[in-house]
């Protein structure tokens, strides 16, 4: 089973390498069959220059300029339409994501789920230098999540999780442009009846540069996408379920 990362980067020059050679060295370790996509969100710092040297010492690295419109949600959505692999993780470009996790939720998959989920906030996850205020605002949204839709699970809204090929087909077409995204893939996995296993992840704040979520401006994006999968679940009488898609196709 090959497996495909995509990594949207805006402006990580000083990340970028050391992300993608702690990555890459670990799915070699593991001799996993994989393939690394990083989208460069038209960064206006030395990412693309950076990239060019990596792709010549990283021979599984691909990259592509998302020439417009941009955004984190634009970006990763344009890594989803390239991946080869037969399953996709999305990861963040500041090596906030423990590449041992993606290693466990690789090997997680394998046992027949359609997703693999991490959570920070159950026994063995932890977060190092998590800020005070995300954390407070991290709790109350996926509090509101878990219980609108009925949910055991607790981290909704990182955008670190991993989904087989078919089950990506099954969530498109995507709305999501910005950060919401992180929220739209996995409600609509869970909405339409896909499923998936939880493992404790780790969350590391990046060393470097600055966090590109500005939670002011995601309020109501996180909202729009939170209402819309609420929708879907309750009104949209199956139309989208994963049985009722696999029944169509046959």
């Amino acid at each position: 089973m090959k497996l495909s990362v995509v990594i949207p980067a805006y402006n990580e020059e000083e990340s970028i390498g050391e992300t993608l050679r702690t990555l890459y060295t670990k799915l070699v370790q593991e001799q996993i069959d994989h393939e690394i996509v990083v989208t460069n969100d038209n960064s206006k710092d030395n990412t693309l220059g950076q990239l060019q040297l990596l792709a010549q010492e990283i021979p599984t690295l691909s990259y592509y300029t998302n020439p417009g419109p941009n955004g984190f949600g634009y970006a990763v959505r344009y890594g989803l339409e390239r991946y080869q692999g037969d399953c996709v993780a999305v990861m963040m470009a500041d090596l906030s994501d423990d590449p041992d996790d993606l290693v466990r939720y690789y090997h997680k998959l394998q046992e027949g789920y359609d997703c693999v989920f991490g959570s920070r906030w159950v026994k063995g996850g932890r977060v190092v230098d998590y800020p005070v205020h995300k954390k407070y605002i991290n709790r109350l949204a996926n509090g509101i999540v878990k219980t609108l839709f009925q949910l055991k699970y607790n981290d909704c809204t990182n955008a670190f999780k991993l989904y087989s090929r078919h089950t990506i087909e099954g969530l498109k077409p995507f709305l999501a442009p910005h950060f919401n995204l992180t929220l739209e893939l996995p409600l609509k996995a869970i909405v339409r009846g896909y499923s998936y296993a939880v493992v404790p992840n780790s969350w590391t704040n990046r060393k470097y540069g600055e966090s590109k979520l500005k939670i002011k401006e995601m309020g109501s994006r996180y909202f729009f996408i939170m209402m819309y999968c609420l929708i879907e679940k309750y009104f949209s009488r199956g139309d989208f379920h994963k049985a009722r898609l696999t029944a169509h196709k046959s």
